[in-house]
């Protein structure tokens, strides 16, 4: 079913208010490192499991506590890498982030009202 003016004239505006929004295109986009950053950290706690493995079955007790201190550094290492990225990204918003978010802000609003206006021309 094809759409009508009206809803592609809003289905444009919606699209171009989607494309100014700096916070949603840093939140959609891929980070380049972070696939890397995760293959290492599997790889760093396999590892540790090995050695920790290792230690036990050997029974020198240091061996396995060093394993378990790499496994434990290595998803500490993914984790919160992630974590940091983004608090900083979200402490250090920009004048653009802000002024698109009171332009989307009141794009919200006047589709409210013409809703509004809307529903109650069908109601009378």
């Amino acid at each position: 079913m094809p759409l009508s003016e009206y809803e592609q004239r809003v289905l444009a505006q919606l699209e171009q208010e989607l494309g100014s929004d700096a916070h949603l295109d840093r939140a959609m986009s891929r980070r380049p490192g972070a696939s890397r950053r995760l293959v290492i950290a599997v790889i760093g706690v396999v590892a540790g499991l090995g050695v920790m493995l290792w230690g036990v079955t050997a029974n020198i007790p240091l061996v396995g506590v060093i394993g378990f201190a790499v496994m434990v550094a290595s998803a500490l290492w993914a984790l919160l890498a992630r974590s940091s990225r983004t608090a900083v990204k979200a402490s250090g918003e920009s004048k653009d982030t802000k002024k698109s978010a009171a332009q989307s802000q009141s794009f919200m609003t006047r589709m409210e009202e013409r809703f509004e206006k809307r529903r109650q021309g069908d109601g009378q």
